[in-house]
């Protein structure tokens, strides 16, 4: 009994191993562009997962500094709060700040649904209700554009119905570079009615190399210096197709140096078995299980702040769009605890990387990332003052001929200043 209990168990971890290394595209069948959206230009949206606003000049990206150039380049642009991954490429893809769009956080818990989000719980990030907003991919396939993406917050669930008609699941490091262009290449060279329009793609080794060695470490100017290759592979191998391709590119956020020696633990007022509490580094959330614990809970921490500062849901600052009026679908805690940079907190004991994000970009200007843009219907060699990420959304469905009538965020601002 206990060698067959073995071998089943076994058998769940070699499942489950495998699922998180397939590779496989995902083909949506029997999709087609109308013969409107045949004739639209193309927009590849590019993200370099914690791409510093002053990465590119600092650590030397010359491809990237040639194109945006040639092109647009933005003095930053400011993710929105918290500067987190999953929060932020979600406002880029449809507009929204997080407390509009239901990606709080990248962990955060749901009492209507009293359920946990995380990024790393496969069952939560494939399912299309967490997902509020229409995002791009969502609403050129409303409009018969078929679209693509090599990994980007979102795709993998059906949301509205809908992922991309070529997409990937389970995000894998070990897929080569090379193999990455040469799909987007085999996309741009499919016939017509096939051939996606929009494709978004993902590179996450800077963020990676950010936290482990921090935003100043040469491994991370490696890191840069990488991606910035990558991209003159993929636009000298785009350009041979001779189609008109629009090329953005972003990053979710920046990142900075913390003092991960002297971190913060929870503070002793709160009674941890009266509130649901994810985890939380830069941002921690509480949740009442009974209401009448919030303000007594609140008045006691407010005795106690010291490198961190506790807000009610109704007073965290309006500029950070995260208080109860912003808060579309009921997913921020009751109390909020914000650390002052550079303290973190650290709920889970054990050591933490030297770089982070997730702090106000008001306050901490390198949170602040980077919006490069190139192509034939980008304006030559202009550089535009800071904006917000949820402008992008505008910008792309200028491009490319799609219309909406839900509200977003986002405001035609930067495409009015961008485009031809």
């Amino acid at each position: 009994m206990q060698k067959l209990l073995l071998l089943l168990f076994l058998c769940v971890c070699s499942i489950s191993l495998e699922a998180q290394r397939d590779t496989t595209q995902q083909v949506a069948k029997g999709r087609r562009n109308s013969e409107a959206q045949m004739a639209k230009p193309y927009v590849i949206l590019i993200s370099a997962d914690g791409f510093r606003h002053d990465y590119a000049p600092k650590f030397q990206a010359k491809t990237l500094l040639s194109l945006s150039g040639q092109g647009v380049r933005a003095e930053a642009m400011i993710p929105s709060y918290p500067t987190l991954t999953f929060p932020n490429h979600y406002s880029i893809a449809t507009g929204l700040y997080p407390s509009h769009h239901g990606l709080v956080d990248n962990y955060f818990y749901s009492p209507q649904r009293k359920q946990f989000y995380s990024m790393s719980r496969k069952n939560a990030v494939f399912d299309g209700e967490w997902y509020g907003g229409t995002p791009l991919w969502v609403l050129a396939e409303q409009q018969q554009m078929i679209t693509a993406s090599y990994y980007w917050v979102g795709t993998e669930a059906a949301i509205q119905g809908l992922h991309p008609t070529y997409y990937y699941n389970y995000y894998n490091d070990s897929i080569p570079i090379d193999r990455r262009i040469q799909v987007v290449i085999d996309w741009l060279q499919l016939p017509p009615q096939t051939r996606p329009h929009f494709i978004s793609f993902y590179f996450p080794r800077v963020d990676t190399d950010g936290h482990d060695f921090g935003p100043d470490a040469s491994e991370t100017g490696k890191a840069v210096r990488w991606v910035d290759s990558s991209i003159a592979k993929l636009t000298i191998a785009v350009q041979k197709t001779g189609l008109p391709v629009n090329f953005i590119f972003v990053a979710d956020h920046g990142m900075t140096t913390i003092d991960n020696v002297n971190m913060l633990s929870l503070p002793s007022a709160i009674d941890t078995s009266r509130f649901v509490i994810p985890r939380g580094v830069e941002l921690v959330h509480l949740y009442a299980r009974d209401k009448k614990d919030i303000r007594p809970t609140y008045r006691a921490l407010k005795k106690q702040e010291l490198n961190f500062k506790a807000y009610l849901l109704k007073d965290v600052p309006r500029h950070l769009h995260y208080n109860k009026k912003d808060d579309w679908m009921g997913r921020i805690g009751d109390i909020i605890l914000i650390p002052t940079w550079p303290k973190v907190f650290n709920l889970s004991g054990g050591r933490k990387d030297p770089g982070a994000h997730g702090y106000d970009p008001a306050l901490v200007k390198d949170m602040n990332t980077i919006f490069y843009a190139w192509g034939p219907h980008f304006k030559s060699g202009i550089q535009i003052p800071a904006f917000e990420n949820v402008h992008v959304y505008a910008v792309v469905t200028r491009i490319l001929g799609l219309t909406y009538t839900h509200r977003i965020d986002g405001t035609n601002s930067v495409a009015d200043a961008i485009l031809r």
